[in-house]
């Protein structure tokens, strides 16, 4: 059931873009990147040694080529979140992906087997995924595959740490530390800007469908993005979630989500939905407008949440900041 809320975020259709494309390293990738390999990353699955710097590579981890643009390679295949392809049209990738999106290969974790097997990759990339273990096993007799993290549930490992999985398979851990620090640095200036931010609570949903809503977990990127900036969440919240990545209730339980600020994703029609509920308009949070609607796109802030990787979260950071200050 892992992100299948995130259906709303199918956006009109952006037209083609299955074309492939050299992943295209950046950096002198001669004698630096020979010294560098072979590497071998821990994962889910065991270990997976690459013994020099890879050319092609196709990520299946939801937003995994986020890392991989940062670090100046472009994946030549890469998975679709929402039955369209959005690739060169997030604000905060557009200009890295250029004219040469990648190659669909799945949607989710559905992913193809024989399309994957046409790019001819020399690694698969797998971080912020549900990748099974029978995928794994049969995605090995092509390439090197590195896995979701270990140690954490599906969908739910810290983005640090699938940034550093990402770097070091791709023999950029300098390069990756760097990008880390900056975006430490950024969510330190928010929160050095607003300590009254620390400790406050937060709840983060999406309305999906008439009825019921979607809330999700403390360890869920969007509930990361805004943890980082001071908030945190209630052990109501928390107890609520459990270990799922997401929980869908009914609209009878919206004390789950009364906190200090209350976050929504979604659309416009979604929104006013919402604010429609007798229910909702009941709520603390509502009565006393500490809650904030974030589209998913036009603009994509929603998005960048959900995706919560070195590229979105400036952009995310930037947008978000300005709406939750003028709610206090």
């Amino acid at each position: 059931m892992a992100i299948a809320t995130l259906a709303t975020l199918a956006l009109a259709a952006c037209g083609g873009g299955a074309e492939s494309s050299e992943s295209t390293p950046s950096g002198e990738a001669s004698a630096d990147s020979a010294a560098v390999f072979p590497v071998t990353v821990e994962h889910k699955y065991g270990s997976t040694t690459i013994d020099q710097e890879p050319k092609r590579i196709v990520t299946l981890g939801l937003s995994d080529h986020d890392t991989a643009l940062a670090l100046g390679v472009k994946p030549v295949g890469a998975v679709d979140w929402f039955k369209e392809q959005p690739y060169g049209k997030w604000s905060w990738a557009k200009e890295k992906w250029g004219s040469t999106p990648p190659e669909i290969v799945g949607e989710r974790d559905e992913y193809n087997i024989e399309k994957i097997a046409a790019l001819d990759p020399d690694l698969i990339i797998a971080q912020y995924s549900g990748m099974k273990k029978e995928q794994y096993d049969t995605l090995s007799k092509i390439t090197k595959v590195v896995a979701q993290p270990k140690g954490a549930e599906d969908y739910q490992a810290d983005w640090k740490v699938m940034t550093q999985q990402i770097g070091r398979s791709l023999g950029k851990e300098a390069e990756t530390t760097k990008l880390i620090a900056d975006v430490d640095a950024k969510f330190k200036a928010v929160r050095d800007k607003h300590p009254e931010w620390s400790g406050k609570t937060v709840a983060v949903g999406e309305p999906y469908e008439p009825g019921t809503f979607t809330a999700f977990s403390p360890k869920d990127p969007k509930v990361v993005f805004l943890t980082e900036m001071g908030f945190t969440t209630s052990e109501e919240y928390r107890a609520a979630l459990g270990t799922e990545n997401l929980m869908d209730f009914s609209v009878e339980r919206f004390d789950v989500m009364e906190a200090d600020r209350t976050v929504w994703l979604g659309t416009l029609d979604t929104e006013k939905a919402m604010k429609a509920d007798p229910l909702y308009q009941k709520t603390k949070v509502n009565q006393e407008q500490r809650d904030l609607f974030l589209p998913y796109d036009s603009p994509d802030i929603g998005a960048a949440l959900s995706f919560n990787t070195v590229l979105s979260i400036p952009y995310a950071i930037d947008q978000v900041v300005p709406m939750l200050e003028a709610i206090e």
